[in-house]
This record gives structure tokens, sequence and C-alpha cells, in this order.
């Protein structure tokens, strides 16, 4: 999955970017587990199931 379709997955839930730590973005949304999505153009499929489920999306 893109990066980008999955930032936008995120966002439409109402998670907003706290912060850019090098290798990682944290996502945050109230009431709710915060997520990582890593700074690469391609997240791996797993990976990327792993975080809209964490997300609470999926």
């Amino acid at each position: 999955m893109k990066r980008i379709e999955l930032l936008r997955r995120l966002r439409a839930a109402g998670y907003v970017e706290d912060r850019n730590d090098g290798g990682h973005a944290i996502f945050e949304k109230d009431g709710f587990r915060a997520v990582q999505v890593p700074n690469h153009k391609e997240i791996n499929e797993n990976t990327a199931r792993a975080i809209l489920k964490t997300a609470g999306i999926l």
C-alpha cells in the first residue's frame, strides 16, 4: 500500500499527525491508541493492515 493512501485513511478516520521522529510518523486520536507509520513510499500490506487494525479502521 502506498504511504499516502494509508495517511488519507487515517486522516479520514480523525487521526492527526502528532510528530515525525526520523523513521516514523506518530498519529493520535482522542480515545484511541497512537499509531506509528513508517516513512517509506511503499508500506508492506501486512504492516498497513496492522496499523489500520490498531487504529480501529478495520
